[in-house]
C-alpha cells in the first residue's frame, strides 16, 4: 500500500465544467436577482448547515482545496453537480480559477464541512451568463463539501498519540520496523490496513520503500508509541493517486502503532536490573544454566514464560543449544543476576518467525532470572564460615563416623532440608556412599565445631534427573556443622583390635567350656571388649546388629554356633586368601 513506486494505473480525471474555471467578469452590479430580504444581494451568503468537531485547518487563499457540490438555481433546478460526474473538484482557491462567489464561498471551510451559499449574479456569471447553461443575472445556489485541503508549504504532521514511558531506542533512517497502521483519507474515508490482513507491515525506513511522508512521520518512534500522521498528496501519491482507493491530489492520515525496530547492524542489548551482591564468577561459555524468564515482544506481547511451566530452562550457554542472541546475552551473568536481554531478529528467529506467537522479524525481549550454573569441570566449591577456638588436632577423613547438622538450599535460597527437623544430628560413615559425592567430599578435612558452607554442582549431587525435592541439575548450598567424630574402621571391618587379641581367643570366649560358642556367649565376650577399651565396634550402626553380624559371619557351617575350627581373625582370612590367589 505505500510502495513509492508507480501505481498500476491511475484515476482519471474528467475536465471541470467551464462554468467553475471560466473567470467572468460581473457586469452590471445592481442586475443580481434579489437577496432573501427582497433587496439585491451584495456579497456571497454563507450558511454554515454542518460544522465538524475537530477543525485543524481552515481553507485560506492559495490552498489547493478537492470538494463536491450540487449546483441549482433559485427555483431548486439543477444545473450542475460534481456528484454527477463521480469526480472531486481539486482546485487552488483564491487565485481566480473559480468564479469570485465560490473562490469566497470556500474561505475558512473546514474538512467534512458543509455551507450552502447563494452567489449573486456579480459574483457569478454577471449579466452575459453562459450561453445554453446560465441565464444572465441569474442567483446560483451551491451545497458544498469540502473533503481535503492542502498547501504547497505544507510538510508531514505528526501528533504523539500514546507514548510509553520505557523508549529503549527511537526510529532512525536505516532501521527496519513492523507496525500496525489504518489509513483513511482527510474526510475520514478508509482506504487500507494492515488489521484486516493479520499481521503488521514490515519494511526499511529511507530507503525508498515507503512514500516520502512515511518515511519523514516514522522517524523518532518508540515501540509501542501511537502516532497520527498526517501526508500531503506531493509527499504521498500526488497527482496520480493510487488505484481505485487514492484519488489524485489526496492528503493521507495514517494511525501508526509501532511495535518493534531494529537495524541489521545491531547486537545484542544487556540492561542488568538487579545484580546480587559478592558475585564472585561469572557464566562463559560451557557452563550448564538454569533460569527462569518471560519473553515478550517489543510491544509488550507474551509470547513464552518459564514460570507458567514452574521450571526453569535448564541448557548449556554459548554451545548452541539456543538462538544467538540468547547465547551471547546470559554470558557474564552472575548467579542470582537479573537482567533484560534484547534480541534483534538476525539473532533470534530471523524474517520467517516461528510458531504462531513469534512473527517474522520479530525483536525479542527477555527478562531473565539466573538461578544457577555450574560447569561439568566443577568441584565442590568450601568456605569456612568458623572454627574453634581451641587446637584441632584430628579433622575428619575417609572411613571417620561422622555427626553432623546441616541445612541444604537451592541457589536461590529456596530452602529444601533441614537436619534440624529431625532433632538430632545426621550420621555418615565418610567415603561410605552413603551421602551425595559433594557432600563427602566437603565434609573431610573437618575439625569437630566447625562451620563450612559447600556449593555441589549437580554431577556431584543428583545430576540431571534431580531426586525428590530436589530439581534436576541443581546446584545445592550446604551449611554443614560437624558435631563429632570418630575414626573408623577399615573397609570390610565390623570390629578392631585396639592391641593385640588374647593368645586364646576361643577359650575366652568359650565361657562354659563345651567346645561349643553360641550367640549369647559371643555377645557377651564382644562386648566385654568394647567396654575395657580392647577393641571397638563399626561405629554408625546398633552394636547388638554388628555383632550379629560378626558372628554369621564366623559361624561358617550356619549351625548356631562356632567351633575352634570356624573362629578365625579377619587379618587371618586375608592372610590365607592372598596365599589362595598366589
Amino acid at each position: 500500500m505505500f510502495l513509492a513506486g508507480p501505481p498500476s494505473h491511475s484515476l482519471l480525471r474528467l475536465p471541470l465544467l467551464q462554468l467553475l474555471l471560466l473567470v467572468v467578469q460581473a457586469v452590471g452590479r445592481g442586475l443580481g436577482r434579489a437577496s432573501p430580504a427582497g433587496g439585491p444581494l451584495e456579497d456571497v451568503v454563507i450558511e454554515r448547515y454542518h460544522i465538524p468537531r475537530a477543525c485543524p485547518r481552515e481553507v485560506q487563499m492559495g490552498d489547493f482545496v478537492r470538494y463536491h457540490y450540487n449546483g441549482t438555481f433559485e427555483d431548486g433546478k439543477k444545473f450542475d453537480s460534481s456528484y454527477d460526474r463521480n469526480t472531486l473538484v481539486a482546485i487552488v482557491v483564491g487565485v481566480g480559477r473559480l468564479i469570485t462567489g465560490m473562490d469566497r464561498g470556500l474561505m475558512g471551510m473546514c474538512v467534512n464541512e458543509r455551507r450552502r451559499l447563494i452567489v449573486p449574479p456579480h459574483l457569478g456569471y454577471g449579466s452575459i451568463g453562459l450561453a445554453g447553461l446560465i441565464p444572465p443575472d441569474a442567483t446560483l445556489y451551491f451545497d458544498v463539501v469540502l473533503l481535503d485541503v492542502w498547501n504547497k508549504e505544507d510538510t508531514v504532521q505528526v501528533s504523539t498519540l500514546l507514548r510509553p514511558p520505557h523508549c529503549p531506542r527511537m526510529v532512525q533512517d536505516g532501521d527496519f520496523v513492523r507496525y500496525h497502521y489504518n489509513g483513511t483519507l482527510l474526510d475520514g474515508t478508509s482506504f487500507d490496513t494492515s488489521y484486516s490482513k493479520g499481521g503488521t507491515y514490515d519494511t526499511y525506513v529511507g530507503s525508498g520503500w515507503l512514500i516520502k511522508g512515511m518515511d519523514q512521520g516514522l522517524l523518532g518512534m518508540c515501540p509501542g508509541e501511537r502516532r497520527k500522521i498526517i501526508i500531503p498528496p506531493f509527499l504521498a501519491y500526488g497527482e496520480k493517486g493510487y488505484g481505485t482507493v487514492i484519488p489524485p491530489h489526496a492528503s493521507l492520515v495514517f494511525h501508526i502503532l509501532l511495535i518493534d525496530v531494529h537495524n541489521p547492524k545491531d547486537t545484542v542489548q544487556l540492561e542488568t536490573l538487579e545484580l546480587p551482591a559478592g558475585c564472585v564468577r561469572r557464566a562463559v561459555a560451557g557452563d550448564f544454566m538454569r533460569y527462569h524468564y518471560n519473553g515478550s515482544l517489543m510491544d509488550g506481547t507474551l509470547f513464552d514464560s518459564s514460570y507458567s511451566r514452574n521450571h526453569t530452562y535448564n541448557t548449556y550457554i554459548g554451545q548452541g543449544y539456543i538462538i544467538p542472541g540468547m547465547d551471547q546475552g546470559l554470558q557474564g551473568a552472575c548467579i542470582g543476576e537479573r537482567r533484560r536481554i534484547t534480541i534483534p531478529p538476525h539473532l533470534a528467529y530471523g524474517e520467517n518467525g516461528t510458531g504462531d506467537k513469534i512473527p517474522g522479524s520479530a525483536v525479542l525481549i527477555f527478562n531473565v532470572h539466573v538461578i544457577d550454573f555450574h560447569n561439568p569441570a566443577d568441584v565442590v566449591e568450601i568456605r569456612t564460615l568458623s572454627r574453634p577456638s581451641e587446637t584441632c588436632n584430628e579433622t575428619t577423613k575417609l572411613g571417620d563416623f561422622v555427626r553432623y547438622h546441616y541445612n541444604c538450599s537451592l541457589l536461590d535460597g529456596t530452602q529444601l532440608f533441614t537436619s534440624h527437623d529431625y532433632g538430632a544430628p545426621q550420621e555418615a560413615t565418610l567415603g561410605a556412599n552413603k551421602v551425595i559425592e559433594g557432600l563427602d567430599t566437603g565434609l573431610q578435612g573437618m575439625c569437630v565445631g566447625e562451620r563450612r558452607q559447600l556449593i555441589v554442582p549437580p554431577h556431584l549431587a543428583h545430576g540431571e534427573s534431580g531426586a525428590r525435592g530436589v530439581p534436576g541439575s541443581a546446584v545445592l548450598l550446604f551449611e554443614v556443622e560437624l558435631v563429632s567424630r570418630e575414626d573408623g574402621l577399615p573397609t570390610g571391618y565390623l570390629f578392631v583390635w585396639h592391641e593385640d587379641p588374647p593368645a586364646n581367643l576361643f577359650e575366652d570366649m568359650d565361657r562354659n567350656k563345651d567346645g561349643e560358642v553360641p550367640p549369647e556367649e559371643f555377645s557377651t565376650f564382644i562386648k566385654a571388649q568394647v567396654s575395657e577399651g580392647k577393641g571397638r565396634l563399626m561405629p554408625g550402626q546398633d552394636p547388638e546388629k554388628t555383632i550379629g553380624d560378626m558372628f554369621q559371619n564366623q559361624d561358617r557351617n550356619q549351625d548356631g554356633k562356632i567351633t575352634v575350627e570356624e573362629l578365625k581373625l579377619k587379618s587371618d582370612e586375608d592372610q590365607e586368601r592372598v596365599h589362595e590367589e598366589l
